[in-house]
Formats: C-alpha cells, sequence, structure tokens
C-alpha cells in the first residue's frame, strides 16, 4: 500500500475521561486531529436495548451495578489520577483539538464532515456502534481501541471478566479494524497490563486506555504510512456485557473483584 498523502487522524467518540486520555496521547505524534463528538446514548435507551436482549430484570440488575460501582466514586477518581500521572498522561480538554459535535455518528451530517475532512485513518473510541452507512462513508482504514483482549473479552468490561475467569494474563486492551460486528474486526495490535488492588470496575477500562496508548498510536502510524498488517484473532468468541447487581456482589465479597 502506498502513504497516504493526507496525515489527519479523526477520532469518533461519545466523550468522556479515557477518550480524552487516548485524544490527548495521539495529539503528541498526530499534528492533525479533529474530533467528532457525538452525543451518549441515554441511559433508557441502554437499559430497553437490554432489557428487549436479556428481560427487565436482569437488564435493571445491569443498572444497579453502574450505579453500586460508583458509589465509591471519590476512591475512584483518586485511583484515576494516580493512573493518569503514572503513565505521563493528561485527561483534560485541548482547546487546541479541533471538535465537531453531532447528534450520532451515523448521522448522514457525519458521513458528510468526514468526506469534508479527508483522513488517512479513523480512530473510534467509546462509542456507539458505526452502521453500514458510516462504514462506508469512511474513505480510509477504521480503527476501534476496545478494552479487553479479542475475541474472548468482546462488548463491555472485557477487564473485569478476564479477572472475575482468573485470566488476568489476558487483562488489557486491543486496537483492531472495525466491520459490521461489534469487536468483531482483524486485530493490529495488543495490550496487556496487571491492574493493582485498588483497581475495580470503575478504574479497569482507564488503566487499560492508558497502558493502550502505545499501541493505538503505532496502529494509526501504520495506517498513515500504508503498512497496516491486520490478523485474524485466534480463541473463543465471546461477547460480554456488564454483570448484574447480584453477580458483581457475589464476585466482589467472594474473590475481592470489584
Amino acid at each position: 500500500m502506498q502513504e497516504r498523502s493526507t496525515s489527519r487522524i479523526v477520532v469518533m467518540t461519545a466523550g468522556g475521561l479515557n477518550p480524552q486520555v487516548m485524544v490527548n496521547a495521539l495529539a503528541r505524534h498526530f499534528s492533525d486531529i479533529h474530533v467528532i463528538a457525538e452525543q451518549p446514548e441515554s441511559k433508557l435507551a441502554i437499559l430497553k436495548r437490554r432489557a428487549k436482549r436479556f428481560g427487565w430484570p436482569h437488564a435493571l440488575g445491569q443498572l444497579g451495578t453502574t450505579i453500586a460501582s460508583r458509589l465509591g466514586k471519590t476512591i475512584a477518581a483518586s485511583r484515576a489520577a494516580e493512573i493518569i500521572e503514572q503513565y505521563g498522561l493528561s485527561g483534560e480538554p485541548n482547546p487546541a483539538i479541533p471538535v465537531s459535535h453531532l447528534a450520532s455518528l451515523n448521522d448522514p451530517a457525519c458521513h458528510a464532515l468526514v468526506t469534508k475532512l479527508e483522513p488517512a485513518a479513523i480512530f473510534t473510541i467509546s462509542c456507539r456502534i458505526l452502521s453500514p452507512a458510516t462504514l462506508a462513508a469512511a474513505p480510509c482504514p477504521v480503527i476501534n481501541f476496545h478494552a479487553g483482549i479479542n475475541p474472548v473479552y468482546r462488548g463491555q468490561m472485557g477487564g473485569y471478566w478476564a479477572r472475575v475467569e482468573g485470566d488476568e494474563a489476558n487483562f488489557g486492551g486491543t486496537v483492531h479494524l472495525v466491520d459490521k460486528g461489534t469487536d468483531t474486526g482483524a486485530i493490529l495490535y495488543e495490550s496487556r497490563v496487571a491492574p493493582s488492588k485498588r483497581d475495580t470496575m470503575a478504574t479497569y477500562p482507564l488503566l487499560i486506555t492508558a497502558a493502550s496508548t502505545a499501541v493505538a498510536i503505532q496502529a494509526l502510524q501504520d495506517a498513515v504510512s500504508g503498512a497496516l498488517r491486520p490478523y485474524e484473532p485466534a480463541g473463543r468468541s465471546v461477547l460480554r456485557f456488564p454483570p448484574p447487581l447480584w453477580t458483581w456482589l457475589y464476585h466482589g465479597l467472594t474473590k475481592g473483584i470489584w
């Protein structure tokens, strides 16, 4: 593949601390970054979708876990600051990075903006699943960061489930190409890290994100230079979801995994 004439990176995200940490890390290595930020899905929309898939009791149990895990917000904030400092990163918004705000990455307005920006690569992190129309509008590789090791920890809470299953050797993140599935695209790089005793479900994703900035940068450098080398992942493929409250409490009380 030939090197692209542009080196612009477009980051697609619904925002938050973890994506901001990644964006700031990317901005240190790429001078031309443009963020397209969509509005996060409402908690009600997510709840209804999960209820349709699992039933209302299970979906409400998942919501209960989310609420309960955030009760230790002060402790989690302290650990989050420690992680960011440890990796020499920043979670503060960077006013030098242009940001376009849209309702959804799957809206025609996003397709038109991508066409206008002509990126060398699109990088997605913490956003909704891209529609076939959005993927078709991309004139370049679309690369996703997933806070879990694919394919066994696809979906959500990959770090948590790796710990629960006694598989801490696979506590980490994956940078992969985006296809129509959920974290099913060909893999570019993986990154693994050991969680500390202070880490919980509230900080696992940030820890994995911070430890994976280098492989994300490398993947985008490969995309810009036309040197991507994707490979198909081996092993079983499992789509993960947040645990319901009773499962979270069980593993927390019996294994110390929160």
